[in-house]
């Protein structure tokens, strides 16, 4: 792995490989096929970029998003490796152009979407070139039972069929068994190494709250923990995307919508200035953030319950690729899981796969209700074993959990009285007295059950029925009508106890220091504040210079490094991680007179 290991170190700038990375580079090299599970901001991409580089010919690569293919071309050729794209955003001329070097071997990586791949006219010039081998990024699209089902990787099978000596590596960050038997059946991969990296990311800290007032819960979450701040917010609707940026705009937060329904320029613009801007909120829908690069993103917040635990941890990978803390913040009711499922029963997919999205929608709401560490519980669902974690909510301000077997009794049997008929609102009233219009209408003040809970508040019995669901003795239609199943049985007998948890105490604000702050304190010499500062003023400018993202040009990682030891020569600016040959070249200089003028 010599050669290998001079790659990383003259072309990317790291002293060495992490994890499974070398064996994965060594294997794919030799011609071997791979598939690669490894965590957002793992290094997945260097596994297919290294032996691209040491095999003869380009390696094409399949990406999903133009942004993703961009932003690693950009990378690449700051590195100072021939790397191009094909897609949508380039002209006639230009593209003819790019396929013209790809055949005269001019690239050593080209990047493609997969619809483009499977024309017959990229498979010639494939043909014409010498491609030294395949990478299938964000491989859970070829599976149906991923969230992001794109039927056009489906096809991607043919580069097995019409080019059986070219390796490939397909990788993802998420996959569980159903979707990993999947990428490999459906790629012909059956005979490929599978590589699984641990999928902890231990800088993130998981909160998932009780939903009562959602904005305003966003809002305290974001002021308290990371004002003026990166990150994204998820909702499940385009309009409530435009009207949570809208209002978080009024409340003094800077913050932008994205969603499909916004045309091709808005979004790009809207894109460009969270990438390229600090302090930027990105209000979306899953429509965005696949393949986005951008290592400062300090938050991920839900305010709708996403349909899966890969969506989920997906989406909240997208925070603290740098490895500094982060959070991954989630709202949480009842209603989130009707409206899942009623989006699952009204969907034109078949039994099968309806079973299997309310499977894994269960498994979600499992995460959500769970007094135990969450972490435990997401790493259990990928099939990894772990031990409590110390940064979830759970862990740091446990729950309370009290036996619940009369109160539970008490809701099924209400259910049960109103013939499975009504959702939890109007079931409420019925346990506590309420009499209601709804409630006479019925004949619901005269059943057993009508102020057998007046004892138990409105917000408690919302919380009780939402675990009810979730522990499985209820199932609410797409409706909202709550239903019992068979387990309830069980419970109504006495046969079974039930515990419920009880939302802890709202935990103090946290004391955060910013970034710089911290890295100042870490420092008895202040010039390294002032250096830094310095070094990111002119990443900035230079950034502009070259229409890339700052990250492109170096990693805050890389900044402080050059701040903290404040190099005197290109030998010593050269051992700093994230400094390749290549921009030592380019920008040694320039580095060298920001620290001579430290003071």
């Amino acid at each position: 792995m010599a050669n290998a290991l001079s790659l990383l170190k003259n072309v990317f700038g790291y002293p060495a490989f992490r994890g499974a990375q070398s064996e994965i580079i060594e294997h794919v090299a030799a011609g071997g096929d791979a598939l690669v599970l490894m965590p957002t901001g793992g290094g997945k991409s260097l596994c297919f970029q290294i032996p691209a580089l040491m095999r003869e010919g380009c390696a094409v690569v399949v990406s999903p998003l133009i942004a993703l293919m961009q932003d690693q071309v950009a990378a690449l050729r700051e590195a100072g490796v021939n790397a191009a794209f094909l897609n949508s955003s380039l002209d006639a001329q230009e593209a003819l152009q790019i396929e013209r070097d790809f055949v005269g071997g001019r690239f050593d990586l080209l990047y493609v979407a997969p619809e483009r791949l499977v024309t017959a006219r990229f498979l010639d010039l494939m043909r014409r070139a010498t491609p030294a081998l395949f990478a299938i990024d964000e491989a859970h699209c070829v599976s149906q039972w991923g969230h992001d089902f794109r039927p056009e990787y489906i096809q991607l099978s043919i580069l097995h069929e019409q080019f059986p000596q070219v390796p490939r590596i397909a990788l993802t960050a998420t996959a569980d068994e159903i979707t990993r038997a999947e990428i490999l059946s459906r790629l012909q991969l059956e005979s490929a190494r599978v590589f699984i990296s641990s999928f902890d990311r231990p800088n993130i800290r998981y909160a998932i709250a009780e939903k009562n007032n959602a904005r305003d819960q966003l809002l305290a979450f974001i002021s308290n923990e990371h004002a003026g701040e990166a990150g994204i917010v998820y909702c499940l609707s385009r309009r409530k995307v435009d009207e949570t940026a809208e209002w978080l705009n009024t409340q003094g937060v800077t913050a932008l919508p994205y969603h499909a329904g916004l045309d091709q320029a808005t979004r790009a613009k809207h894109q460009s200035r969270f990438v390229n801007t600090d302090g930027v909120v990105m209000v979306a829908t899953i429509a965005f953030g696949m393949g986005i690069d951008k290592p400062d993103v300090r938050f991920v917040a839900h305010l709708d319950l996403p349909k899966s635990i890969e969506a989920y941890y997906q989406e909240t990978g997208r925070a603290g690729r740098d490895g500094s803390p982060a959070d991954a913040w989630m709202t949480y009711g009842l209603n989130d899981v009707v409206q899942q499922r009623r989006m699952i029963d009204e969907s034109e997919a078949d039994d099968s796969f309806k079973r299997v999205s309310l499977r894994k929608l269960d498994a979600l709401v499992g995460l959500a209700e769970t007094a135990g560490c969450r972490r435990v519980r997401l790493l259990a669902y990928f099939g990894e074993d772990s031990t409590t974690c110390g940064n979830c909510d759970n862990c740091i301000t446990p729950p309370r959990v009290w036996d619940g077997s009369e109160a539970a009794q008490k809701a099924l049997s209400c259910v049960y009285r109103t013939d499975q008929r009504f959702g939890a609102g109007h079931l409420i009233d019925v346990l506590r007295g309420n009499e209601t219009e709804r409630v006479s209408r019925f004949g619901h003040a005269q059943i057993k059950t009508f102020g057998s809970g007046a004892a138990i508040g409105d917000k408690q019995w919302r919380a009780i029925f939402r675990q009810l669901v979730a522990l499985g003795y209820l199932e609410a239609d797409s409706h909202g009508a709550l239903k019992l199943t068979d387990a309830a049985r069980g419970v109504l007998k006495g046969e079974v106890a039930v515990s419920f948890r009880e939302e802890a105490a709202k935990p103090r604000k946290r004391e955060r220091t910013g970034k710089r702050a911290a890295f100042i304190n870490s420092f008895e010499n202040p010039a390294a504040g002032a250096l830094l500062d310095a070094l990111r003023n002119w990443r900035a400018e230079t950034a502009r210079e070259h229409n890339v993202p700052a990250y492109v040009v170096f990693h805050d990682s890389t900044l402080e490094a050059i701040a903290a030891s404040q190099p005197q020569s290109l030998d010593a600016l050269g051992n700093i991680s994230g400094i390749g040959a290549k921009k030592l070249e380019r920008y040694g200089q320039a580095l060298l007179e920001l620290t001579a003028n430290a003071d």
